[in-house]
This record gives C-alpha cells, structure tokens and sequence, in this order.
C-alpha cells in the first residue's frame, strides 16, 4: 500500500479500484449486521470497546513494519483525542441503536454523513456553500426527517425506543462529521495509517473503562465473539486500510461515495441474516439522503466537471 497520494492530474483506470470499492462498501455495510449480532450479547459498550481494541491490535504491527511510529508519537494528542470523536462515541451510538431499530435503516441514516459533514465544515471552517449545495442539505434533512417518521424496528426488537436510536444515529453521524473537520485542521500531514491506528488506540482507551462497567455477568457465546472479531479485523482494520488505498488510487471525492453503497449491502444482509423488512418507504427516503448528501458535497458538480474534462 502506497502512502502518497496521485498528483491531482494523475488518471488511474476504473478497473485499478473498482473491486476494491465495493469490497469496502460490502465491508463497512456488514459492520451493521456484525454490531447486531455481537451487541445482543455483549452489549453496546463492550462491542464497540473490543472493536476498537482488536482493530488495534491488527493495525499495529503494520504501523510498525511501516516505520509510521515516529509520526504517530509526534502527534499522539490530536490523533488519540479524534479517535474519541471518530471511534469510541460513534461505534457505542451505533452499538446501542442497531439493538432497537433495524440495521438497514441505520445504515441509511449514516450515509447522511457527508451531508452533516458539509454543514460543520461550513460552520467551523468556513468552507463556502452554494445555492445547490444549500439545496442539497436542505433535501438531505427532509430524507432523514422524513424516513425518522415512519421507522421501522428491526424484527424481535422493542420499537419504543426506535426514537431514542435514531437519535443515537444521528448523533453518531454528526460525531463523524465534526471529527472530519477536526482532522482536516489538525492532522494535515500525518499518515493515514497512523492516523487510523493512534485513533483506534484512542477509542480503545476512551472505551476502557465503560467496557469493564458493562461487561455482560453471563459470557457470550462464539457467535458473538466472532461477530466482534469480524466487526474490528474485517470492519475497521482491513476496511480503513482499503479506504486509503482508494484515496491514493481515486481521490477523495470518489472515496467518500462508498458511503453511499454501504447500505445497500446493509439493507441486504439485514435481510437475509435478520429477517428484517425493507419497506418502499425505506427506500425512498435512502434515495433522497443519497442525492441531497450528493449534492451539497459538491460531489454531483465535481463528477460531472470531471466527466465533461475527460
């Protein structure tokens, strides 16, 4: 895995990333699935704390045969606090919501983040948003308003607290957005690598103690276990590292659109593994998220630039 970025005129073929896309859209939609299964024992708090602490483990090594400690130790502090905000926050929201609603309809809600994720970089770094931009985030927020409105529970799940986890998605979405502003403004420079390590060492820590609190009296089951073991090596070890790859090979906008693809292997394996139900509605609210994020992103605008330049 290269670490340095393509020039910005630098034309990589579709067929160089491709599979990789999709391999980390099918990754990062299971790890809705795999916070089901491994929080039905575990528990919100000790799933997200032993993802953190195993996608650590994993990630180690390779930062070290890297030689990407020295700038890990040089940026500890910001590194560690994102992992906070990044990780640790998120991945316990998340956790605790996947209990109450369905997956696939979590899944739909995070792929709102661009859209918070343009509406706080507007906020603190004062990025300039145009008239479809603003249109974008308005039509992102009557999606996520809309599809708030007739959530459905995941199959065997309490849906009186289907409320309260949407909140908790959303707030998760929303700790995701501020940590990519934060990270634009105080981690420049540093590795991807070291960064998605050092913030993984940071969640583990923030989430150490909450983890022994919960920690289930009754010992959960291999199922579980494996589901945790999937969700931290497969879900967030292998996962960021294809993410950067896909940066350096395609660049960041086209990156940042497999968010968009993630819930549709969500909304899929919550079917087939749950039995959950995947309503028109569902759908169509997924499709106006989608474009509204699509659109006050810039990401519509630079396709189509992109595409009217080749």
């Amino acid at each position: 895995m290269s670490s340095t970025p393509l020039s910005a005129g630098a034309a990589v073929p579709h067929h160089a990333w491709l599979g990789e896309f999709i391999l980390l859209a099918s990754l990062w939609g299971a790890s809705f699935l795999f916070m089901r299964l491994g929080a039905a024992e575990f528990g919100a708090l000790p799933t997200a704390g032993l993802r953190v602490l195993l996608a650590t483990l994993f990630l180690w090594p390779i930062l070290l045969h890297r030689g990407e400690w020295p700038q890990l130790r040089r940026h500890w502090r910001p590194v560690l606090l994102c992992g906070l905000i990044n990780s640790a926050i998120p991945f316990a929201l998340f956790a605790w919501a996947v209990m109450h609603i369905a997956t696939g309809l979590a899944s739909i809600l995070n792929a709102a983040v661009p859209l918070f994720g343009a509406l706080v970089a507007w906020l603190w770094l004062g990025d300039r948003i145009n008239r479809l931009r603003w249109l974008g985030l308005a039509l992102g927020l009557v999606g996520v308003a809309l599809l708030a409105w007739r959530a459905p529970a995941g199959v065997g799940l309490k849906s009186g607290q289907a409320g309260w986890a949407i909140g908790a998605c959303l707030l998760a979405s929303t700790c995701y957005a501020v940590a990519a502003s934060f990270a634009r403004r105080y981690l420049q420079g540093i590795p991807p690598l070291a960064t998605a390590t050092g913030s993984q060492l940071g969640a583990a820590l923030g989430l150490a103690l909450p983890m022994w609190w919960a920690w289930p009296a009754q010992t959960p089951g291999l199922r579980a276990w494996a589901a945790v073991a999937g969700l931290a090596v497969l879900c967030t070890g292998i996962a960021f590292i294809l993410y950067f790859r896909i940066i350096n090979h395609a660049g960041p906008s086209r990156a940042l659109a497999v968010t968009f693809l993630a819930p549709v292997f969500a909304v899929l394996y919550g079917a087939l593994f749950l039995g959950e139900t995947v309503t028109p509605w569902m759908l169509g609210c997924g499709v106006v998220i989608v474009c509204g994020t699509m659109l006050s992103t810039g990401l519509v605008t630079g396709l189509w630039r992109a595409k009217a330049g080749a």
